[in-house]
């Protein structure tokens, strides 16, 4: 343990890392976009869990790095209405209409694909749920994000969501699609394709209330 923190290439790296956010959060408020930095998943609940009061109406949108980080563990017991459109057993039917409810909720948690230097925002959808209650319909949408996600650009925010993480996700999601067996977008026209909307946020959408969470470790995808 001891070797590993006099590593000079752990320093080195953490070094970057930290510049790195810290480029990324002054473009962010500089597009009028709020943001906060924590160190750990554990520090992460806990700055969501602070942020929402007992008998909020909380959305979610489907996001990997929300169970990674034990948000849904967490939150139980707190007194809030969880709205979960992919919690086991709900139906799509069910699905559909909780979607519905998340747009006039308080505060909506979900991920993004990539967020650049610039302090932008790129999302892909396959039905646009999560990228819509992002920015349009919640009082408050916290985005949480590992620091793996930060990219230089939009450019390269595009290769890393079409070259990585839709057919990563759609492997996760056990979709019938070319990218699940080459590991390769072929920008199909598969019925099963979960890349059928993207989303830049260049600023921070006219009335919307838009956090973004950046967690120092890798997290979802």
């Amino acid at each position: 343990m001891e070797a590993q923190k006099d590593d000079p290439m752990r320093s080195l790296s953490q070094w970057f890392q930290t510049k790195q956010v810290e480029r990324t959060r002054k473009a962010l408020e500089g597009n009028g976009f709020e943001s906060l930095f924590v160190p750990d998943a554990k520090s992460a609940v806990k700055a969501i869990l602070d942020m929402i009061p007992d008998g909020a109406t909380v959305g979610i949108g489907g996001s990997v790095t929300l169970t990674q980080i034990g948000f849904f563990k967490a939150v139980k017991g707190r007194g809030v209405d969880l709205i979960n459109p992919f919690a086991k057993g709900v139906s799509l039917e069910e699905r559909g209409e909780l979607n519905r409810r998340i747009f006039s909720c308080d505060y909506f948690l979900c991920s993004t694909n990539a967020i650049t230097e610039e302090g932008q925002l790129y999302n892909v959808d396959a039905t646009g749920n999560r990228v819509a209650a992002m920015f349009f319909g919640p009082k408050k949408s916290i985005v949480v994000c590992g620091i793996n996600k930060i990219v230089k650009d939009m450019e390269e925010a595009r290769r890393r969501v079409w070259n990585f993480a839709a057919p990563t996700n759609a492997n996760r999601l056990g979709r019938k699609t070319p990218c699940t067996k080459t590991g390769v977008c072929a920008d199909c026209n598969s019925p099963e394709r979960i890349c059928n909307i993207s989303v830049e946020l260049l600023k921070k959408p006219t009335r919307s209330d838009i956090l973004i969470l950046i967690i120092g470790e890798p997290l979802g995808l």
